[in-house]
């Protein structure tokens, strides 16, 4: 039996350019670092960066991604730090809760959202998405 989420791995094609994202710009707390990785948490994650010279930074068309949670009072000054720094976003926010959606220097796809799964399945109570269905 499954019981969460162990961690995430990354491949990452310079792991000094990505720990200056996650650790210096996102703020992830920098846990260890080693030549071709690193290891950074959150509360509830840990993130491996790992450096992998066949990392395509080509960007997925699919709607695959990583979303982080913030606080409501946090968000605006996190969406305009990463803005400042010149991240790309690669798509607006359609859904409940405030969104931002950013890549990586790696074309990682990114969000960090606020609200969590309670809070979406009670906007979706009151406007379901075609043929949902809740369960108990």
């Amino acid at each position: 039996m499954l019981s969460g989420l162990n961690h995430l791995t990354l491949a990452v094609a310079d792991v000094q350019r990505s720990l200056r994202f996650y650790h210096e710009l996102l703020r992830l707390q920098l846990d260890a670092t080693w030549d071709n990785g690193a290891y950074l948490s959150l509360p509830g994650l840990w993130l491996c960066l790992s450096l992998d010279p066949l990392r395509d930074p080509t960007l997925a068309v699919d709607y695959t991604h990583y979303a982080f949670s913030t606080h409501p009072r946090d968000f605006d000054a996190l969406v305009e730090r990463l803005r400042a720094a010149g991240v790309q976003e690669w798509r607006d926010n359609r859904s409940e809760g405030a969104s931002y959606y950013f890549l990586d220097p790696d074309g990682h796809k990114l969000e960090v959202h606020v609200g969590d799964l309670a809070s979406r399945l009670q906007a979706c109570g009151d406007k379901p998405y075609t043929g949902m269905k809740f369960y108990p």
